[in-house]
């Protein structure tokens, strides 16, 4: 694994057109405060809210997109998404309504077939790289939003990416991490274990694999 050495790290967030975007507001900052806590990684503690179809997504080290509602990019918004992802970008994308059946697990991928073709999708398996290469993990965390019933009911037992040139170029999440970790960082003292530790792998995995 690489070392990061590209300065200050700033987390991206993506505004498209369609859909609620801005999802699980707090929990930009609170994977923040992690990253200055457990890394020695330098920190741009303001969340960057870049819209896809603008540019600037080309200078993000790392992007997130999520929401619960339909995702229908623009034709500007698919290039770019394309581009930034080919060109060796690292996409987050984690689906709010933790369901293979709902509007945006069905409009995303769709979105992804359309832009990487039918089969770009696929499962990691468990001993991928992104579950050791800081925090130890034997396959993606559960949620709670998982075990409390809520959408499709499932614990999905394993994440799925767009692997581009063998490596991963967007990392595709039904477990709702993001809910998961909408929460005020000063909260985490209450947690037996830090549940936004998985999140330090895939901003790691993001910066230097």
């Amino acid at each position: 694994m690489k070392e990061w050495n590209g300065g200050e790290f700033f987390f991206t967030r993506l505004m498209y057109e369609s859909g609620d975007w801005d999802a699980d507001q707090r929990m930009p900052s609170n994977l923040l405060h992690s990253i200055v806590e457990y890394t020695t990684i330098p920190v741009n503690t303001q969340e960057q809210i870049v819209a896809l179809s603008d540019r600037n997504i080309f200078q993000a080290p790392f992007c997130y997109i999520t929401g619960h509602r339909l995702v229908q990019f623009t034709q500007q918004e698919r290039d770019h998404f394309e581009a930034y992802v080919k060109r060796g970008g690292f996409v987050f994308a984690d689906d709010c309504n933790h369901d293979i059946d709902g509007l945006f697990a069905k409009s995303f991928e769709a979105q992804m077939s359309d832009i990487f073709g039918p089969d770009a999708l696929v499962k990691i398996p468990n001993d991928h790289e992104i579950y050791s290469n800081f925090f130890e993990f034997d396959g993606p965390p559960t949620t709670s939003q998982e075990l409390n019933g809520w959408g499709d009911d499932l614990v999905h037992d394993y994440l799925k990416a767009i692997i581009i040139d063998g490596r991963i170029g967007v990392l595709y999440s039904n477990k709702d991490y993001g809910c998961e970790w909408d929460y005020d960082f000063r909260n985490k003292r209450w947690y037996k274990i830090d549940n936004t530790r998985f999140g330090i792998n895939i901003v790691m995995y993001a910066l230097t694999a």
